[in-house]
C-alpha cells in the first residue's frame, strides 16, 4: 500500500525577491521517508524549504503540505500549517538564558499548549527520545554541539510534526558526533515522521543512504528508490 504523502509539488516556480530561482519542479515525500536535499549554495536548496514553511509563496501547479494547499493558503493559517513542521538549524538557535527544558516550555507556551501538567509530559517524552534527559537543567552553553543539536531536534518534535526539515543539521559537527545525530534522525523518520534534510556532506550520503533530491541548474532533479 502506498505510504500518504506529505509534502506535494507538482509544476511549481520558485522565485526569490522576483528572480526565478527553480522552474517546474514536482516532488513530493511521503510519510516516515527520509530524504536528502542537496545542491550547490545558491542553487535553491533553501528556496524549497521556505516554500513548505510557508515563507516564499507560489502561485500556480499544485503545493501542499498534508491538507494545506500552499498556494491558497491564508495569512492566518500559516502558524497552524508551522506546527505540522519541525525545523532544525545549524547552529541550534536555543535560547541562551534558559535551561532545555524552558527551552522546550517556551516554544510549547508559543504554541498554545494551555495544561502545564500535559507540556511537561511532552517535554518529557522528547527528551527521552534523545536521550537528554538527564540534562534537562542545564544551560545551552553547558552541553557539546552535538547535545546542543539534539535539543534542537527534540524542540521540533514538540508538536508531533509529520515532516521536519533539518538545515545542515551536522554543519558544525565533528564527524563521529554527525554520524549520531544522523542515526537519531534515520530513528525519527522510521517512527513516522518524514525527515528532509539539506547537506553538503556527501559522505553522510554514501554512509545513511536514502532518496536525494537535487537542486542544480535551476531545476529539481530527483535520485534513488522512493519508498512506496
Amino acid at each position: 500500500m502506498e505510504k500518504e504523502c506529505i509534502f506535494e509539488a507538482k509544476g511549481i516556480d520558485i522565485y526569490q525577491s522576483k528572480k526565478l530561482i527553480l522552474s517546474d519542479v514536482t516532488v513530493d515525500i511521503k510519510k516516515g521517508e527520509f530524504v536528502y536535499l542537496i545542491g550547490k549554495t545558491g542553487s535553491g536548496k533553501s528556496s524549497l524549504l521556505k516554500v513548505i514553511y510557508a515563507e516564499l509563496p507560489v502561485d500556480k501547479g499544485i503545493a501542499r503540505v498534508g491538507e494545506y494547499d500552499l498556494i491558497n493558503l491564508k495569512t492566518r493559517k500559516v502558524p497552524y500549517l508551522r506546527r505540522k513542521l519541525g525545523i532544525v538549524f545549524q547552529d541550534f538557535q536555543l535560547l541562551q538564558d534558559r535551561s532545555i527544558r524552558e527551552n522546550l516550555m517556551f516554544v510549547l507556551r508559543a504554541t498554545d499548549w494551555k495544561s502545564k501538567e500535559d507540556a511537561t509530559k511532552r517535554i518529557i517524552e522528547v527528551l527521552n527520545q534523545v536521550d537528554l534527559m538527564d540534562h534537562q537543567h542545564k544551560l545551552p552553553h553547558q552541553l557539546s554541539g552535538g547535545e546542543q543539536q539534539r535539543v534542537a531536534i527534540a524542540r521540533a518534535l514538540l508538536n508531533n510534526p509529520e515532516l521536519i526539515l533539518a538545515d545542515e543539521p551536522t554543519g558544525n559537527l565533528d564527524p563521529e558526533t554527525a554520524n549520531e545525530i544522523m542515526k537519531l534522525l534515520m530513528k525519527i523518520s522510521e517512527s513516522g515522521c518524514a525527515v528532509l534534510m539539506a547537506t553538503h556532506n556527501y559522505n553522510l550520503i554514501m554512509k545513511f543512504p536514502a532518496r536525494v533530491i537535487n537542486c542544480e541548474n535551476g531545476k529539481v532533479l530527483v535520485s534513488g528508490n522512493q519508498t512506496n
